[in-house]
């Protein structure tokens, strides 16, 4: 991902998670941090998908639209903040490309953990990458940004 992409990624972001917007900023924010984890995938009409991702500490979500600020020294996670295909790009493989790229991302980072809050009713697709639902009392506050039906979900590696 590149700032010129920033533009399609917000376009793509606005038709598949209306419910969540986001602001330019923080997925500029995510590129700055750690931009081995933002990635698009383009199409022969243009960016049709998009992954942003980083290391992040261990059962702690990051609220929607908030910027991190920076990274932690010591990560206990590999965190995916989104993965958003637009309509035409589901069913490809796509989606579990994704996935498998950063997993092994994770692996690279030495982490032990792989995690992420689902949301669109995506919690079995994450299932059957090998996540498993945590429930918590702190961690539904922290959810609660996220809509009513969103889970934190962990793999561990």
């Amino acid at each position: 991902m590149r700032d010129t992409d920033l533009p399609h990624v917000l376009a793509v972001a606005d038709e598949v998670h209306p419910a969540f917007p986001e602001d330019a900023e923080v997925f500029a924010e995510r590129m700055r941090l750690y931009p081995e984890g933002c990635l698009v995938f383009a199409t022969d009409d243009g960016i049709a998908a998009y992954v942003v991702s980083h290391p992040w500490q261990a059962n702690d979500p990051p609220a929607l639209n908030t910027r991190l600020g920076a990274l932690p020294a010591q990560p206990g996670t590999y965190y995916i903040h989104d993965i958003a295909l637009l309509p035409e790009l589901r069913g490809t493989g796509a989606a579990a490309l994704a996935v498998a790229l950063l997993l092994a991302r994770a692996a690279k980072q030495k982490l032990r953990t792989v995690s992420l809050v689902a949301v669109n009713d995506s919690a079995g697709f994450w299932a059957r990458h090998g996540f498993r639902n945590v429930t918590d009392v702190a961690l539904a506050r922290k959810l609660r940004g996220y809509g009513t039906a969103a889970m934190f979900m962990v793999r561990e590696l």
